[in-house]
């Protein structure tokens, strides 16, 4: 059987470490296709939205178009490198490759900590929607059902994760989609039973920028952090038939279905309804689009698909941190108990990231006031810290390849390394937006601290593994 990952970089010493098995190609490219598709719909779209929009009004549209631009590049990046170099660890591996094992532990390590983290938030998101539905049910019982159902799922086999996706996708996509369908008919005034509102609620209500340019900057903020989890595709390629197809694909089709998902529901959503209406933050915005269309059972029916996008992103993110931590225990970067392999399974990893989900869920329940705010706080700006990776590993990747292997440039990079520059000076204006906001600079003083002891501890870790290997 062939490896699905090339994991270890050139001069490491991680040849020496025993390896534990390779994962099989269990992805058929279907699933492959329909996670890349449902991915882009993540439950920050559903649910976290709305406070965006409470915070820049109609803006939002411009700074989901900002976030998006910046997450095509950062998609392309990360898409050269997975179709060159596939492999489970995906940008860890890639950071590892190209900067060094220091890298590639920082980058998958708070990765896995935030999936894991991000389990747990999404399982008490899907309990409260459960216990609106059937009161006095306890919250943590349906966090503990849907996370024995996805470690379960997730324990079995890799196609199970596959076709749990599949599926989850195919109804989020479909939801989305008959969404935008009906808010384009209401907005030309021929959808029955409603008149068109033109453009009063874009120049209505403090006009298009209400809060000024510190709501846009806060819009901005919540829109980049939205759009965390489009990389499962690039992990899940490494177990797919054609990874590299895979890749290609999914990276190629990126731009489409950032444009139409996020920044069309945007503009559909603060066109329809007052950007100030207490429902879009209290529902949230897709919920308070439809109930305000008056279409009979379109709201809670909407409910559901929330419900559905917050289990898909827990399944996603349980495979997604099992993987991460498969890949850097391969590499020599962890434990070597969650690297083995049992049925073509990761299984260790798997319930190591359930237990830890299930960990930060009873955090919130019995330490709600400084424990668990410190871990959300700990994790708020990771995806940025992986992102700045993933450019600098692609400007350090690229001229290699170009010289040693051109064929492997199945994806390139538009206008490098222009543009990889332009994302690079973008992710460093978003740090600095961030420190000026109290509520985000926390977030991300917290995670530097974070980020600074994980490249500490890799870096001593390294040099402890250069000395074995002399």
């Amino acid at each position: 059987m062939s490896r699905t990952t090339h994991d270890v970089a050139p001069g490491s010493s991680g040849s020496g470490d025993a390896h534990p098995p390779s994962l099989p190609h269990g992805l058929k490219q279907r699933h492959l296709s329909m996670i890349a598709l449902g991915g882009v719909i993540g439950a920050g779209l559903f649910v976290g939205s709305g406070a965006g929009i409470a915070a820049a009004g109609p803006s939002i549209v411009v700074a989901y178009a900002a976030s998006g631009l910046l997450v095509m590049l950062v998609m392309r990046m990360l898409g050269e490198m997975s179709a060159a170099y596939p492999s489970s660890g995906s940008f860890s591996a890639h950071a590892e490759r190209a900067i060094g094992p220091w890298a590639g532990f920082t980058a998958g390590w708070s990765f896995w900590v935030l999936l894991c983290t991000a389990v747990g938030l999404e399982g008490i998101g899907a309990a409260k929607i459960m216990t609106g539905w059937l009161p006095g049910t306890p919250e943590w019982a349906w966090v503990a059902l849907f996370m024995v159902a996805f470690c379960g799922a997730n324990l079995a086999a890799v196609k199970n994760f596959g076709e749990f996706e599949f599926w989850f996708a195919a109804l989020k996509v479909g939801a989305i989609t008959l969404f935008l369908v009906l808010g384009v008919l209401a907005i030309a005034g021929v959808l029955p039973g409603t008149d068109s509102p033109g453009l009063a609620h874009l120049t209505g209500e403090g006009g298009f920028l209400p809060n000024g340019g510190e709501g846009l900057v806060i819009g901005l903020l919540a829109s980049v952090f939205a759009y965390g989890g489009l990389e499962t595709v690039t992990i899940a390629a490494a177990e797919s038939e054609d990874p590299v197809r895979g890749v290609a694909s999914a990276v190629r089709t990126a731009m489409w279905r950032i444009a139409l998902f996020y920044i069309g529901s945007m503009a559909v959503i603060v066109t329809l309804v007052p950007w100030d209406s207490k429902a879009v933050v209290e529902q949230g915005p897709y919920v308070a689009t439809l109930d305000r269309l008056d279409i009979p059972g379109a709201g809670p029916l909407m409910n559901v698909v929330v419900l559905v996008a917050l289990l898909s992103a827990m399944n996603a993110n349980v495979y997604g941190a099992s993987r991460i931590a498969y890949s850097l225990v391969e590499r020599g970067q962890g434990p070597r108990a969650l690297g083995r392999v049992f049925g073509g399974v990761p299984r260790v990893a798997v319930l190591a990231s359930s237990v830890f989900g299930f960990g930060c869920v009873l955090l919130s329940y019995w330490r709600p006031d400084d424990v668990f705010p410190w871990l959300l706080n700990m994790i708020g700006a990771v995806i940025l810290v992986v992102w700045i990776f993933v450019a600098v590993a692609q400007l350090r990747l690229r001229r290699g390849l170009e010289r040693e292997a051109p064929e492997k440039l199945v994806v390139r990079m538009w206008a490098f390394p222009v543009l990889t520059w332009v994302a690079l000076a973008a992710m460093v204006a978003i740090f600095v937006l961030m420190a000026r906001e109290p509520d985000t600079r926390v977030q991300l003083y917290s995670t530097g601290a974070m980020t600074l002891a994980l490249a500490a501890t890799g870096y001593a870790w390294q040099r402890v593994r250069e000395r074995r290997a002399r």
